[in-house]
């Protein structure tokens, strides 16, 4: 293993563009220093303040300069499909860069997840061939296989980039987008889709949560004790529920047969589902009935009578487990308005009756601390 650091990366990166008036990728600057002798056997030395999460932006900007980076294996020329051990060295669920600056316009493809955060600046995205800025704030998760780009040219912006495994992906962050929240399946459901490509464009404002994380599991990349990588990859989870929670209401996707504006009939349909008819959404979003039945149907796998029953039984279950309302109660909360015809739509999803659910749910007592205790007393 060969190191350098940020700082001695991004100097080269700069200076190699001003030699030659050519630009690399991030993997061909690291065998250029490699193959010049530019890169060291031991890890360069350095040391983390005790209030990282404290700094300016350009503070920790500095820190990042000292901080190592190790060689991966790589190739040249970088292919336009680029695997995961092109980038993400060995051993590494998550691997976690400041984006470099001066780097070639190269449109690819890979098959990892990637995550780009702008903390101050603009960086050029490039999305199946259109362009836009991201902005500060701005953080943009890349499916696998979609064609894109991000670069830079200014000294000022900062970002980082955010590696992750598709293996890591589907087994740790897409559990926190298949719970009973709508829009979290529509996200897991279109981030899986290799077949058409797709981003989730999310603007955070800096949210000081977000940061926070980022900035640990950067700094976790660097370490190399048997802590790091479940430390970087539980870091890099804190970061996921975040966005969840905060900014699921405005977050915006790419895809061609879909336009962006479909994530807001879901957020519409999220919090309307217990009065909402489809002829209704459909006139809100200035839709016909057909057509978005279809696109309903074609990007979640459900119509929209299934998806609204489906969201009307996930809260009476929780209205069940959770309260002590009756059944009949419970039927016009979610939007039923017949008790009778409730229970049969419960039974027929669940196999039991809302009273036997709820029977057999609360079968075991509650624990009461010393009951033993106090009953031998």
């Amino acid at each position: 293993m060969l190191y350098t650091t940020f700082g001695a990366f991004q100097a080269e990166m700069k200076s190699y563009y001003t030699r030659t008036g050519s630009r690399l990728q991030y993997p061909e600057m690291i065998r250029y220093m490699a193959q010049h002798g530019l890169m060291t056997e031991k890890m360069p030395e350095y040391k983390i303040p005790d209030d990282i999460c404290s700094m300016s932006d350009p503070e920790f900007d500095r820190l990042v300069d000292t901080l190592p980076i190790g060689s991966a294996e790589s190739v040249s020329p970088l292919p336009r499909a680029v695997q995961e051990d092109h980038l993400i060295p060995e051993r590494r669920d998550v691997f976690i860069i400041r984006h470099p600056r001066y780097t070639r316009p190269f449109i690819h493809s890979h098959n990892y997840f990637e995550i780009n955060y702008v903390v101050s600046g603009t960086l050029t995205f490039v999305f199946e061939k259109e362009s836009r800025l991201l902005r500060s704030g701005e953080l943009c998760v890349i499916a696998p296989g979609s064609q894109h780009d991000f670069y830079t040219e200014s000294d000022d912006t900062i970002a980082f980039t955010v590696c992750i495994r598709k293996s890591t992906f589907n087994t740790t962050f897409f559990q926190q987008m298949s719970g009973q929240d709508l829009l979290s399946y529509f996200f897991r459901t279109i981030l899986h889709d290799e077949e058409k490509p797709n981003y989730l464009l999310f603007f955070t404002h800096n949210n000081g949560s977000l940061i926070r994380y980022l900035r640990l599991a950067l700094l976790e990349c660097t370490r190399q004790d048997a802590y790091s990588n479940s430390a970087c990859v539980n870091l890099t989870h804190l970061m996921f529920v975040e966005l969840l929670r905060s900014y699921s209401q405005t977050v915006r996707f790419y895809n061609y047969k879909m336009g962006s504006g479909f994530s807001l009939v879901l957020q519409y349909l999220q919090h309307n589902y217990k009065s909402i008819t489809l002829a209704a959404l459909a006139s809100f979003f200035h839709y016909s009935k057909p057509h978005l039945s279809t696109l309903i149907r074609k990007n979640t796998g459900f119509t929209f009578s299934e998806l609204v029953k489906q969201l009307r039984l996930a809260d009476a279950v929780r209205y069940l487990q959770n309260t002590d309302l009756k059944v009949a109660e419970i039927a016009e909360t979610v939007g039923y308005h017949s008790a009778d015809h409730f229970s049969r739509v419960f039974r027929s999803a669940y196999g039991a009756a809302p009273q036997e659910y709820r029977k057999n749910y609360r079968a075991e007592p509650d624990f009461i601390p010393f009951r033993h205790e106090e009953t031998a007393l």
